[in-house]
């Protein structure tokens, strides 16, 4: 069957004609599909065959028909089959970050050969929309299964999401993250999740079965990739109890305990000393004791041999093995316990049961996917076919998160939106203008489509003239004179610049903020020749700083377009004709170029004005920005008030009976524990939320609400994000959206030994320029 090819829904017939084309060149052969892998197809007397038996008795069953040689060969990323027993081979490692993408267990090569590609995740979450996510979350699963029934797929377990905080600026895998605040990322992760494995958005999950596997990544404190000459495989990363209960865990946990997910990665990097791979505190007290993980965890590929061989935590490989399983790891991705696993055994450092334990948790997994119930072609997900894949309903999700995602960032004198019946002529400069691939950012398959900016605006303007101006991203040589020429004789010039993948990726972190190369002399020299002022579009993960734009009246407008996916051209142009209302906000801080004084090294995210660290992301960062977490302007004018016959605080917000703990700086406070679940309940209380949109046009519209303590003393953040939803407004329409405030959730903050504690006094909670005041007493 012949990749069904589809097209993207966009304004003008040139664009629409544009993309047709584009598909109609790029078609494929048809190649006949296989079926997928499966066990338990044959009438078998095997209990671990038996449909009707709880699976953790069907896994246990399988695990104890192995023999040991066969059990250590399970424990890789490439399980190979066990004939005998009519066990498939199984390949652990896709990817499906931002859509199915090339990895080992996925094979576009047959008759599909793309999958829907949407926005790298740092633009998906500025939208502020966990429905879009979680859509996003369910077209990839369903694709995913549609490849797999299709025989075009070896597993349905993806590492994905990567939910790590964007803690510094210069990461290269920024990108690939919800961005830098730990709520935010453990509400994505959740509903991501939950669409991917095929759960409902909220509430109790009530089933075991799985559509597709999902797997949060990577467990912990894992911010960093390849920074002056330090690398991820021998960081040691030093984080207080603190940072880690209210930075770097709360994402894994929001994973576990709201997404269900069946899959986490532990990462390369130690943390105060031990690797995370080889941490029982981690893996088996916190993530299975505490969070009740119900699941299989996965190395980071090569971690279990970097335990021994570059950061030599474990004397000899027979160790590290030992140390991984015992910690709560299962399989690892590559080979290195396999190789070792019989000789762990010999020595004594392991047992068969710590082996069994593991294979367990991953022939659960498998049996929960529906792998071990005969041709998956007959069961639950059966129906979905390769019709499913490159799916129109989806491809249009892809253009709606681009759409969404895109961050107005400046905006003087109505510079935007363009006329389209005013523009006769326009220029298109820069690098990033017409370069495909440049849309994905990392981790992406083969997309459906693909439109750059350029081949979007010529549907707009039949006269459009293109100058890359630069050689590339890195911008080490230019064609500044001939970008001149060009702007100085269009009406209007639109300037495409910002990073790749050779700035900012998987083993690359950046050093500088500022845009690379020669990008801003070109900008700044297209601006003066111009006959207006000049459009800036950035395409980048991490945030740059474009000060000197900002300031510049000869650019009259600045927009944020991440990695916009294969729609995003497309999108970028509606953009910028006002076809679609701008309204994401950025997920990020935009630091200035100083920034790059701080180490990226030093893991501390609360200020520290003894020794002028600034601290990090917006909760505890003091110096100025370029622009603040949240940002972004639309084409509209909105405002939010709080309704008071709809915000509803306790009447009674004292505890009796609670024991006082008081700060060395003399802050009274309630440990959140002691409360207990039956009072938080009692606490909680719904906030209602008037938005108007005032015009003039019809816009999306994130609404943020914030807490905010009297001060920032004792190690508070500054302000904490603690509920967000997105509302669609026709101009001049007014919606109520109501949130619940959960006192020991959103009021509380963690103590220096990880506690977590409410202070006692005043609280506010604030929606853009209004606030409310609560007390909390005991």
């Amino acid at each position: 069957m012949a990749r069904r090819t589809h097209v993207v829904q966009t304004a003008t017939a040139a664009a629409l004609l544009l993309v047709f084309v584009q598909l109609l060149a790029s078609s494929s052969a048809v190649v006949v599909a296989a079926d997928p892998p499966f066990s338990c197809g044959a009438p078998s007397s095997a209990p671990f065959c038996d449909r009707k038996l709880p699976i953790e008795q069907r896994a246990g069953d399988l695990v104890s028909k192995l023999t040991l040689e066969e059990k250590i060969s399970q424990l890789g990323d490439l399980s190979p089959a066990v004939a005998r027993l009519g066990v498939p081979a199984y390949k652990w490692w896709s990817e499906a970050l931002h859509g199915v993408a090339w990895s080992r267990g996925i094979h576009l090569n047959g008759s599909l050969r793309a999958a829907t590609s949407f926005p790298q995740v740092i633009l998906t979450a500025a939208s502020f929309n966990p429905q879009l996510w979680y859509r996003i979350g369910q077209a990839i699963g369903a694709e995913a299964r549609g490849i797999y029934n299709n025989g075009q797929a070896e597993g349905l377990t993806f590492w994905a999401p990567n939910i790590n905080v964007f803690r510094d600026p210069r990461w290269g895998r920024g990108q690939e993250t919800p961005g830098e605040d730990p709520t935010m990322s453990g509400k994505y992760a959740a509903v991501f999740v939950r669409g991917v494995q095929g759960y409902a958005i909220a509430g109790a999950i009530n089933s075991s079965d799985l559509e597709a596997s999902a797997c949060c990544k990577h467990f912990t404190a894992y911010d960093l990739d390849n920074w002056k000459g330090v690398t991820r495989f021998a960081f040691d990363a030093k984080v207080t109890a603190q940072d880690l209960a209210d930075t770097y865990n709360p994402p894994f946990k929001s994973c576990v305990e709201d997404g269900g997910a069946s899959g986490i990665m532990c990462s390369y990097n130690r943390v105060n000393g031990v690797p995370t791979c080889a941490d029982q505190n981690l893996l088996t007290k916190t993530a299975r004791g505490d969070w009740g993980f119900n699941g299989y965890i996965a190395s980071d590929c090569g971690a279990v041999a970097i335990i021994h061989d570059v950061q030599h935590y474990a004397k000899e490989p027979e160790d590290a093995v030992a140390d991984v399983l015992k910690a709560g790891m299962d399989v690892e991705c590559g080979g290195y316990v396999q190789t070792h696993g019989l000789s762990a055994i010999r020595k004594g450092k392991i047992t068969e049961r710590d082996i069994d334990r593991a294979l367990h948790n991953l022939f659960t997994i498998r049996m929960r996917l529906g792998l071990f119930n005969g041709n998956p072609k007959n069961n639950r997900y059966g129906n979905i076919g390769a019709d499913q894949v490159c799916k129109q309903e989806h491809q249009n999700l892809a253009l709606q998160a681009a759409q969404d995602g895109i961050v107005l960032l400046k905006n003087d004198r109505g510079a935007l939106p363009l006329s389209k019946t005013k523009v006769s002529s326009i220029a298109v400069i820069g690098p990033n203008a017409n370069n495909a691939p440049l849309l994905l950012g990392n981790y992406h398959g083969p997309p459906c489509i693909s439109v750059t900016p350029l081949q979007a605006l010529k549907g707009y303007v039949k006269d459009a003239r293109f100058v890359a101006g630069c050689n590339a991203a890195v911008c080490n040589v230019s064609n500044i004179g001939e970008a001149l020429h060009v702007a100085s004789s269009a009406d209007y010039v639109v300037l495409f610049m910002g990073l790749d993948q050779d700035q900012e990726r998987e083993e690359v972190d950046r050093l500088e903020l500022g845009l690379p190369g020669m990008q801003e002399h070109l900008i700044n020299s297209v601006a003066d020749a111009a006959k207006k002022p000049v459009i800036l579009v950035l395409l980048c993960g991490g945030p740059v700083d474009v000060t000197f734009a900002k300031n510049n009246p000869k650019i009259g407008a600045i927009v944020w377009a991440g990695y916009p996916g294969q729609a995003g051209g497309i999108a970028i142009a509606q953009v910028l004709f006002g076809e679609h209302n701008p309204g994401g906000r950025l997920p990020v801080t935009w630091y200035p170029k100083e920034f790059t004084a701080v180490p990226i090294t030093d893991m501390r995210m609360r200020a520290d004005p003894a020794t002028g660290y600034p601290g990090r992301t917006y909760r505890f960062y003091k110096g100025k920005t370029v622009y603040n977490f949240g940002y972004g302007l639309s084409y509209s004018m909105y405002s939010h008030s709080f309704v008071s016959k709809g915000t509803k605080p306790p009447s009674k917000t004292n505890i009796d009976g609670l024991k006082a703990i008081k700060s060395a700086a003399g802050t009274v406070s309630y440990d959140v524990e002691e409360i207990g679940a039956e009072a938080c309940d009692k606490l909680k209380f719904p906030a209602l939320v008037r938005v108007q949109n005032h015009g003039p046009m019809d816009g999306r519209h994130p609404v943020l609400l914030f807490l905010r303590w009297p001060n920032a003393t004792d190690g508070r953040p500054a302000s904490q994000l603690i509920g967000f939803q997105s509302v669609h407004l026709r101009a001049a329409q007014t919606a109520h959206l109501e949130f619940e405030v959960n006192p020991c959730k959103h009021f509380s903050r963690v103590a220096e030994d990880g506690r977590m504690v409410i202070d006692q006094g005043s609280h506010f909670v604030g929606v853009g320029e209004d606030e409310f005041e609560m007390s909390f007493m005991a």
